[in-house]
């Protein structure tokens, strides 16, 4: 069953399933956003969302015992905070966000979060929410029954790379590292959302804003094709290893998500980011282009 799933799937395809009643299917609204876009997802899920989705906080549904933001929680724990979605091994998990910029956003980071947990049968809704209503697709704001589920969840450790890790990559370079977020955090010249935290990148870093691999005016992901011609644009070459880096570990999964589309799957992620890396780093090992 799992080798039927496809990563992406389309509106009109979730919209049959829906109608037919398709067992073992749950949908899954996960959307986030940047402190800056003064928007609260729970409240607009509330007030209009999919027929039969479920909501899942991200905010909420990570290791608060960690000094960063979105750090991945135990295996016990995104059990828990999965399967009270009625989320079991064998359930198909479609996952979207209501993104009205490039139509994804933070889903990508709960279809990436499933896959860690060893979870395999999990899509994004190409195009979100923003896609689903402008196909003329019905919302609703009933809040559909639980039937929660047991979900058992397997830690993949080694798809991290820790803060100690990508110290030690600036000097060796065994790995490529991309990172997601707009060219002018990245460069140092446009402020980061936090504000106790600058702009800029760690060396050797590649900046590859995640929305370059989205078709920004259809709300739709390029195809594999042009996925792979834009990753050997930037110098990043899919054969050799590569590590996905971002703010805080959100943006980072859109890449990751690209990168599978256009055949890999071996990627890495520094879930604390940028957050991470600038708290914990030497002034010396902040690069921007203005200092």
């Amino acid at each position: 069953m799992a080798s039927k799933i496809s990563t992406l799937v389309s509106t009109k395809w979730l919209f049959e399933q829906i109608s037919q009643g398709m067992k073992n299917l749950c949908v899954v609204d996960s959307s986030w956003y940047l402190r800056s876009a003064k928007r609260n997802p729970f409240e607009e899920y509330k007030q209009k969302h999919i027929p039969g989705a479920f909501f899942y906080d991200l905010a909420a549904n990570c290791d608060k015992t960690s000094a960063y933001p979105h750090t991945i929680q135990s295996p016990d724990a995104f059990s828990k905070s999965i399967g009270k979605l009625g989320v079991s091994s064998d359930t198909h998990v479609v996952v979207y966000d209501a993104s009205d910029k490039a139509g994804f956003f933070s889903a990508p980071r709960l279809w990436w979060l499933l896959k860690f947990f060893g979870h395999k049968q999990v899509s994004i809704l190409n195009g979100g929410f923003v896609k689903w209503v402008s196909d003329g697709y019905d919302v609703t704001d009933e809040i559909p029954e639980v039937n929660e589920a047991q979900f058992v969840a397997k830690f993949h450790p080694e798809k991290l790379k820790s803060f100690d890790d990508m110290m030690s990559n600036i000097k060796e370079q065994k790995y490529q590292v991309m990172d997601a977020r707009s060219k002018g955090r990245f460069d140092g010249t446009s402020p980061e959302p936090r504000a106790d935290i600058k702009p800029g990148h760690m060396a050797n870093s590649i900046n590859m804003p995640y929305s370059t691999i989205i078709d920004i005016e259809n709300k739709l992901f390029r195809s594999p094709d042009e996925i792979k011609k834009i990753f050997e644009e930037k110098g990043i070459d899919l054969s050799k290893p590569l590590t996905a880096t971002c703010g805080s570990g959100i943006s980072a999964c859109i890449l990751i998500l690209g990168a599978h589309l256009a055949g890999k799957d071996d990627i890495f992620l520094f879930d604390g980011s940028w957050v991470e890396f600038f708290l914990r780093a030497k002034p010396e090992d902040i690069h921007s282009i203005i200092h």
